[in-house]
């Protein structure tokens, strides 16, 4: 994450723009059923990228054995994490609890990166990834509320932290480097095949087209898939794993703070004290060489 002044803002961008997720979930969800969403979202990704990259003449994989780590790396992030927390969500459970428990996930990566990909985690990054997730349980704790949630959500949302997880991971040893117009196209299409069947076989798949959800899908499609996305791969293939899902420990904090401007949510002083200790946590983590 060194470098030139643009390398270096890429961390920056990433965060903003991944925070934004929330504003497409929680005006396209009251519209349609969370896979159904997640369908649509992932097809329209395909319908943008796929002529861009052959108009550009963006490089394929070189082989399938390339193309298939790719697609199992789009799978995880893609369809298992955020199938899992859309539909964790959607079941009953609070926006806070899953995203302290889905905000485990630089943790268990950190625990992971020695054996999977050789990375040492220094004692002080392991102080900075436990004051970061401290600062999220601060940021997300007015959230937080059991009320509603099942045994089936809760299995959800740890199955969207172990996709998330286990995703990054793969990415990072397995296919680190690829273009990323094809890699999208890859990707999103493997998550498809995933969600298309169980939408088809578990929702009615109703969608009302408002402006509001269409604003939603289009939000979610350009600024996330296409664009915080792209920064995600960017990052994978330059940076630790720690170092980088380090980096999802602000997104609640600047999630917080979005909500508060464009929808009045509250802020309270311990979200606010939980957004400086999680910045220093992601600081002590990213601090220094490995």
């Amino acid at each position: 994450m060194h470098g030139s002044p643009p390398a270096a803002a890429v961390p920056v961008l990433f965060v903003l723009l991944w925070s934004t997720g929330f504003i497409g979930a929680r005006l396209g969800l009251p519209h349609a059923e969370p896979l159904t969403f997640l369908t649509l979202r992932y097809a329209t990704v395909i319908a943008v990228m796929l002529p861009l990259a052959l108009a550009l003449g963006a490089r394929w994989p070189a082989n399938l054995r390339e193309a298939g780590h790719i697609a199992i790396a789009g799978t995880l992030i893609q369809g298992g994490y955020l199938g899992g927390v859309f539909c964790a969500i959607h079941l009953g459970m609070s926006a806070g609890v899953a995203a302290l428990i889905v905000g485990m996930q630089p943790l268990l990566t950190a625990a992971a990166a020695g054996p999977l990909l050789g990375e040492r985690v220094r004692r002080l990054q392991w102080l900075g990834l436990a004051l970061g997730f401290s600062g999220v349980a601060l940021v997300v704790w007015q959230k937080m509320s059991l009320q509603g949630m099942s045994t089936t959500s809760l299995a959800l949302a740890v199955f969207a932290l172990t996709s998330i997880t286990l995703g990054m991971l793969y990415q990072k040893r397995c296919c680190p480097s690829f273009d990323v117009r094809t890699g999208s196209v890859i990707q999103f299409g493997a998550a498809l095949l995933l969600t298309l069947p169980l939408a088809a076989a578990t929702e009615t798949m109703a969608v009302s087209w408002t402006a509001e959800f269409l604003f939603a899908l289009g939000w979610l499609v350009l600024v996330l898939s296409a664009g915080a996305t792209s920064l995600l791969f960017r990052l994978i293939e330059r940076g630790e794993a720690t170092r980088v899902t380090s980096l999802f420990y602000l997104t609640p904090a600047v999630t917080a703070v979005m909500a508060w401007l464009m929808f009045g949510d509250v802020l309270s002083g311990m979200a606010i004290a939980g957004m400086v200790v999680a910045l220093a946590g992601v600081a002590l983590v990213n601090r220094g060489n490995p």
